[in-house]
């Protein structure tokens, strides 16, 4: 048999077996499926603690990376929920992926569960379609800065806090000195600067289906997927899985990708770190304790 003919055989051959085996092969390996990985961004965006881990660039690169190499893929799936946090975080996430849907040509959908606002919907606006549950909350396009001051408390308890400088701007906004009025005007120009730039990012990725006047769009407000999507802030109201079956077919593959770690992902305590005094223990724990307020104030704002 000339090899010509035996390579058409025995491709033939390759083609009927692996049709009758079909049912039995993992939908990765069929003909007839596509296959969307998913990447699940949840939690708050750069405020975390080692119990309470956040989202952070360096934490959900690699599941990033995974998730576009994945070879034949129609798509990428982006689960997203959270109420936002640090701008720069959710920014470098954002431009991470938008960097790897240009190099792949992969376009991305997000799908929104409880909430997309603020930093998480910076996320979302990295997406080339936004897909929100009925009941999530989205939007919250603004700046946001929180602290305590406990100046009238050190009074009170006759405790005297020293602190030497080179700088007389160093300490601003401390909160255990009296607020400055000047001090408080800086940090809301820096807001101002922030938001012009968050406000822009929304406008280069939606800006040609945004109905709303951007007065209501930036002020911070949030709303229902129902108005969001009135407003041109998401595409459509559903599910991860109703969407992509009716895209890509009942038998579409959706591959959770998630980075190596330690136990659930998490880093190991202890690994590559030397073991920590019992002051610096009780300092993280109240450090802990401080962060997990702030984290549980972010999520509060939108009544979850």
């Amino acid at each position: 048999m000339r090899p010509y003919v035996l390579l058409m055989a025995t491709a033939s051959l390759f083609t009927q077996l692996r049709r009758h085996m079909a049912p039995i092969l993992p939908a990765s390996l069929r003909d007839d499926a596509a296959i969307v990985p998913v990447v699940r961004l949840a939690g708050t965006i750069g405020v975390g603690t080692p119990l309470r881990p956040a989202l952070t660039l360096a934490g959900v690169a690699k599941s990033l990376d995974k998730a576009f190499a994945v070879k034949g893929a129609k798509a990428v799936a982006l689960v997203i929920n959270s109420p936002g946090g640090a701008p720069a975080q959710s920014h470098l996430i954002y431009k991470r992926i938008r960097d790897l849907a240009a190099e792949k040509h992969l376009p991305v959908i997000a799908f929104v569960e409880d909430v997309a606002a603020s930093g998480g919907y910076m996320l979302a606006c990295a997406a080339d379609e936004i897909v929100a549950d009925p009941f999530s909350i989205v939007g919250s396009i603004g700046v946001v800065s929180a602290g305590f001051g406990f100046d009238k408390a050190l009074e009170k308890l006759g405790i005297d806090r020293r602190v030497y400088t080179a700088g007389e701007r160093k300490v601003m906004l401390d909160p255990f000195q009296p607020e400055k009025a000047e001090d408080v005007e800086r940090l809301k120009s820096l807001q101002k600067d922030i938001h012009a730039v968050f406000a822009g990012l929304v406008r280069a990725r939606r800006g040609d289906v945004l109905t709303a006047d951007e007065t209501t769009l930036f002020s911070g407000e949030f709303w229902t997927a129902e108005q969001a999507q009135e407003f041109g802030l998401v595409d459509s109201i559903g599910d991860l899985r109703a969407f992509l079956r009716a895209r890509y077919g009942e038998k579409v593959v959706t591959p959770l990708i998630q980075s190596g770690g330690g136990l659930f992902g998490r880093r190991v305590p202890g690994v590559g770190a030397q073991a920590e005094s019992a002051a610096a223990i009780g300092a993280g724990f109240a450090d802990e304790i401080v962060q997990a307020a702030e984290a549980r104030a972010l999520w509060g704002r939108f009544g979850l």
